[in-house]
């Protein structure tokens, strides 16, 4: 299935920032200090990211519903060609 992705750049900025913020998470678990907030950001990202890859699917979705319902009654092929004149 092909999904259409708005603007490579923007999803690699965000993946970028995510990796970032579960590095720093990493770092303050492993260092013993404020584990609450290392919890914290490691929840808020995988939510994050599973809220935009949920939008996205939904998107799709709708997209992929506009274009049947554009589309369902067109015809190809013979039946697109109809001829009224009187037949002799």
């Amino acid at each position: 299935m092909y999904m259409e992705l708005p603007g490579l750049q923007t999803w690699i900025i965000f993946y970028l920032i995510s990796f970032v913020v579960l590095l720093w998470a990493a770092f303050l678990s492993a260092q013993g200090i404020m584990l609450w907030v290392s919890l914290m950001l490691v929840i808020v990202i995988v939510g994050v990211n599973f809220y935009v890859v949920f939008i996205q699917i939904k998107l799709q979705a709708s997209r992929k519903q506009m274009q049947y319902d554009l589309t369902k009654d067109f015809v190809r092929g013979e039946k697109l060609v109809t001829d009224d004149r009187p037949k002799h």
